[in-house]
């Protein structure tokens, strides 16, 4: 198993993922019919999150075949008097084949992602966890924090 950042040729199995992660978590499956116009969508997000610096994309790649991916967005911070303003890293879409789970695949990749975060001198990963999940990121040394405010736009 090769973990690695995402390159454009991943970009349609990523979609496929993605479409299989919602319905498989979602108490409406999204109709077959619609995958066309996600799959653009989708494609098209991909397109310029790889190729930015803003999101990384890091994928387990088990001979050609991608079984699990964590999705990072690159938040910048206004700076700050007296002490030097580093980034913090957004961690999203997490999700691993179901036949790959509990395998230390997804376990596997949050290290990566920790070694590169360090490197690069990030302040710290956060991520919002499904009640399912608080298990997962607790074993990887992931610590519950005050909750954020939110301002729901409908």
């Amino acid at each position: 198993m090769n973990i690695r950042l995402a390159t454009n040729i991943d970009i349609d199995q990523l979609i496929k993922m993605r479409w299989d992660f919602t319905n498989e978590y979602s108490d409406c499956p999204i109709e077959s019919n619609e995958y066309e116009g996600f799959y653009l969508e989708c494609r098209e997000f991909l397109t310029n999150a790889i190729q930015s610096n803003r999101w990384y994309v890091w994928v387990a790649d088990l001979e050609g075949q991608l079984i699990s991916h964590v999705y990072i967005e690159l938040i910048h911070k206004v700076p700050r008097p007296g002490r030097k303003t580093s980034p913090f890293t957004y961690m999203t879409n997490v999700y691993t084949l179901p036949e790959y789970r509990g395998k230390g695949v997804g376990s596997q990749i949050l290290k990566k992602i920790e070694t590169w975060s360090r490197k690069n001198e990030y302040e710290f990963i956060i991520v919002w966890p499904s009640e399912w999940s608080i298990d997962f990121y607790e074993r990887n040394g992931y610590q519950q924090c005050k909750e954020p405010m939110e301002l729901l736009l409908d």
